[in-house]
């Protein structure tokens, strides 16, 4: 059996089917997941992905074969395996999906239940359990049991809101062929919006656009929709629903640092003082408003493990991504896309204004999308910037405040930047942000060329 250990992410696992994550390596995965965790009780469910079913075939033979019993969850959210481990009595959880990754690739995000807590369970822990081959087979017949959670989720999910503040705004949510799409006609039925759907029916093949909405035109549809329709907003998530995106009544998609304010000025006022995390490639707006408004700023890494842990260490209430991850506390610490929809939902009824308003009113910087280069020594690379843009003057470059959290960040007054390493393909990921647009494309012009010219 060969292995590919590139599979085995800093927070889950992913790779090509059946090139990478085949019958084989799979069942190993579902072995090397319970002798790792000592689970007695799996619960697992999937996404949409056309492998889904047969990875969770062979990964239920691996989790028996080592004495634990599996609940199968069926088709669901990534959310609602957070939900099951955190609610009931199953000490463990594994989510089959690639989340946004292309069609060919699926994966496992795993979890597990420690003093009442979640905990994410990192797909390096698993390599060197499954290249050790030290596994001993049970002689107890185990079984796979079908439960139904959705009662309860939706219970749990809708008392986060007061329903009656709702208004009965006409939104457009486009679930890109993704779990959104069998979650969102359930939650419809208790709402007094009116819902235009786009891509509601699950499809791994993602025939509409990339299961990433931040993929140049994933959001042209929506868009286009939302404008057509005169709606008054409107909502694109990811492919297993983690993930979602504000788009305004002019059909612009609402960053996702700028929908973390419009989430954490919610949350502030009615808990003063609690901390709000965020991952370090957001607006400086965040940590200002987040002080303004008399909380505290917990900077993180980039990745929603970092932003869950930033939370529990720091009396968070909630903490989210640019990637438009959202997590809360009394979601078991957890992100979700449906919990926040229904906030914003809320929060949108409880003002005057329309969504482009509100955001323009938390967007003082310019700020573009992220900026990818394929390199193949980030670290070489990674250095060189840190050496050309250090505090001491560099040939006409004096460089600003550095910190090294994730990849290098480099602070100015009135400009920063953050250049990172992708955790998953050979890039390196450039953030910047400016006061005002001539100095963003000056900087930008700069950083792009010194980046791509120490690269070749």
């Amino acid at each position: 059996m060969i292995i590919n250990p590139s599979i085995f992410k800093s927070y889950d696992i992913r790779g090509i089917y059946p090139t990478d994550l085949n019958k084989e390596v799979v069942y190993q995965i579902g072995r090397a997941f319970v002798k790792h965790t000592k689970a007695k009780k799996v619960v697992i469910g999937r996404d949409m992905r056309i492998s889904s079913p047969v990875l969770f075939k062979w990964l239920a033979n691996g989790i028996m074969s080592q004495g634990a019993n599996v609940y199968n969850l069926g088709q669901v959210a990534t959310e609602c395996i957070y939900f099951a481990v955190g609610s009931y009595n199953y000490d463990t959880g594994i989510m089959i999906t690639a989340s946004h990754n292309p069609k060919e690739y699926n994966g496992f995000k795993m979890v597990r239940k420690v003093a009442g807590r979640i905990e994410a369970v990192r797909g390096k822990s698993l390599i060197k359990i499954i290249e050790a081959a030290d596994f001993l087979e049970s002689k107890e017949n185990k079984e796979i049991k079908d439960i139904d959670i959705w009662a309860d989720y939706l219970k749990h999910v809708f008392s986060f809101v007061a329903v009656e503040k709702i208004k009965p705004f006409k939104i457009v949510v486009d679930t890109g062929n993704g779990m959104a799409g069998k979650v969102i006609p359930l939650v419809a039925k208790k709402l007094p919006v009116e819902i235009i759907p786009l891509n509601f029916n699950l499809d791994g093949n993602f025939p509409a656009h990339p299961s990433n909405p931040l993929i140049e035109g994933a959001a042209d549809q929506i868009s286009q929709t939302v404008r057509k329709n005169n709606a008054d907003f409107g909502f694109i998530f990811d492919g297993d629903a983690d993930r979602i995106f504000l788009i305004d009544e002019l059909g612009s998609l609402v960053r996702g640092d700028i929908t973390l304010l419009i989430l954490a000025k919610y949350f502030l006022k009615n808990n003063p003082g609690k901390g709000i995390a965020y991952n370090l490639i957001c607006s400086r707006a965040v940590p200002e408003f987040i002080e303004k408004w008399g909380g505290r700023s917990v900077r993180t890494k980039v990745g929603f493990v970092n932003i869950r842990e930033g939370m529990m260490e720091n009396n968070g209430i909630m903490g989210g991504e640019v990637s438009g991850h959202f997590s809360f506390r009394d979601n078991f610490y957890c992100d979700s896309g449906f919990i926040a929809f229904l906030i914003l939902l809320q929060i949108i009824s409880e003002t005057e204004r329309n969504v482009s308003e509100l955001a323009k009113e938390l967007s003082p910087y310019f700020k573009p999308p992220e900026i990818n280069f394929k390199v193949e020594n980030k670290k070489t690379v990674l250095k060189k910037i840190g050496e050309q843009f250090s505090p001491a003057v560099s040939g006409t470059v004096i460089g600003g405040k550095q910190d090294f959290l994730d990849g290098i960040t480099v602070e100015y007054n009135n400009w920063w930047f953050n250049v990172r390493s992708s955790q998953t393909e050979p890039l390196l990921r450039l953030t910047i942000e400016a006061d005002n647009k001539k100095l963003l494309e000056e900087k930008k012009k700069e950083l792009v060329n010194f980046i791509e010219s120490v690269s070749r």
